[in-house]
C-alpha cells in the first residue's frame, strides 16, 4: 500500500485540519467534532449532509453559500455518529429548521435519523431526504434498498438553491423526495479500493476486467467481464438508464460523469464525449453537464454516469453560482 499519509489512525484530524487550513475563508471545523460548517450561518433553512470520510470532494466540499450548511465526516468508508449529527445540527439551526440528505445506507440511515430525534427533543424542526439514486443493483452491501451515490451532489446543488431563495423545512423536504426520484446512476470499477487501515484492496480485478454497477465503497455489482471501450461501456449504462427513466425522443435531461479517484479527467471527457452521441441517437438534449471528481471512493479506478431528468426550474438551479471548494 501506497499512500501519502502518517499514522492510519489519524487519516480524519489530519486531513479535516488540513482541509479546513487551506479554506479558513469558506469553512472551519466545529470544535472537538469532524463536522464541516460554512464560515457563517446564513438566515435560511440549514442543510446537513456526510457520511464516511473518503468520497472526497464529497461532501465537505460542497459546503458553501448555495449548497451545504455542514457536512459531518465519519472515518473512512464508516458513518459518522449520531453526536456528530447532532452537532452539526446544533451549529447550523439558526430557528428555520434543518433538512438531512441522507445517502441510503443502513449506518448513515440510522444515525442521522437518531440525531433527529435528538434534535426534535431540542424543539429544533428537522426534516429529511434519503437519496438512493444508484440503480445498478436493488440491494447490496449496507443497504436496503438502492444506494445513495454521485446524485447526492445534484440533491446539494438543488435544494441548496431552493433554502437559499427562503423554502421552508416542509417544502424542501417534500420536494426532495420528488427530485431523488429524477436521479439515477450506475458506476464502473477498473480496480478496486484500498482503506488504510486495511491495507489491502476490498476487491480485485485482473488487468484486463472490469465491473459494472460497483459502489462508492467497493460493493459488488452486476457483472465483471473483459474490459471493454469506453463507447461499449457507454453503451451500456445508457441502455440501462433508459430503461429505468423509460425516456421519449425530445425529454432533457442532465449529465453527471463522475470520476472514482484514480480515472484522469482525459479519460471522462472521452467517456462523457461517447454519452452525449448516443443521447443524440436518441434523441435526448442535455440541458446541463458536469464532469469531474464529486464522489470519489479513495483511489478506485473508474467513473459513474448520473442522469436527471430537468425542467427549466432545476437547470435554472443547477446552474446557479455557488461559494463552495468542490462545485
Amino acid at each position: 500500500m501506497k499512500k501519502i499519509i502518517n499514522d492510519p489512525k489519524n487519516i480524519l484530524p489530519e486531513m479535516l485540519a488540513g482541509l479546513t487550513a487551506a479554506y479558513s475563508d469558506l469553512i472551519e471545523l466545529v470544535p472537538e467534532t469532524s463536522v464541516i460548517k460554512r464560515k457563517e450561518n446564513a438566515k435560511q433553512v440549514a442543510l446537513v449532509s456526510g457520511g464516511g470520510s473518503g468520497h472526497e470532494p464529497a461532501h465537505a466540499g460542497f459546503v458553501g453559500d448555495g449548497m451545504l450548511s455542514a457536512a459531518v465526516c465519519g472515518q473512512v468508508f464508516t458513518s459518522p455518529t449520531p453526536d456528530q449529527v447532532f452537532e452539526a445540527i446544533q451549529a447550523t439551526d439558526i430557528g428555520e429548521g434543518v433538512v438531512l440528505i441522507i445517502k441510503n445506507y443502513s449506518g448513515d440511515v440510522m444515525n442521522f435519523e437518531m440525531a433527529k430525534d435528538m434534535a426534535e427533543m431540542e424543539d429544533v424542526e428537522v426534516g429529511v431526504v434519503l437519496v438512493d439514486d444508484d440503480i445498478a443493483v436493488e440491494n447490496s452491501t449496507f443497504t436496503q434498498g438502492r444506494r445513495g451515490v454521485a446524485g447526492t451532489v445534484l440533491v446539494h446543488k438543488i435544494l441548496g438553491a431552493m433554502a437559499r431563495k427562503g423554502a421552508s423545512v416542509k417544502e424542501i423536504e417534500a420536494y426532495g423526495s420528488e427530485l431523488v426520484a429524477k436521479i439515477k446512476t450506475v458506476g464502473i470499477a477498473l480496480s478496486g479500493v484500498i482503506v488504510p487501515e486495511v491495507g489491502k484492496p476490498g476487491f480485485v480485478l485482473a488487468d484486463d476486467e472490469m465491473e459494472y454497477g460497483v459502489g462508492i465503497h467497493g460493493e459488488p455489482g452486476y457483472r465483471r467481464e473483459k474490459i471493454k471501450s469506453s463507447q461499449e461501456m457507454a453503451a451500456e449504462i445508457v441502455e440501462k438508464l433508459k430503461a429505468e427513466f423509460n425516456w421519449q425522443a425530445g425529454e432533457s435531461y442532465g449529465v453527471l460523469v463522475n470520476g472514482m479517484g484514480a480515472t484522469p479527467l482525459m479519460e471522462q471527457f472521452i467517456f462523457f464525449n461517447d454519452v452525449k452521441n448516443i443521447l443524440a441517437k436518441e434523441s435526448i438534449t442535455i440541458s446541463f453537464s458536469k464532469v469531474g471528481n464529486y464522489m470519489t471512493s479513495l483511489e478506485m479506478a473508474g467513473l459513474s454516469l448520473t442522469m436527471i431528468k430537468t425542467d427549466e426550474a432545476i437547470v435554472q438551479a443547477l446552474n446557479e453560482p455557488v461559494t463552495t471548494i468542490s462545485w
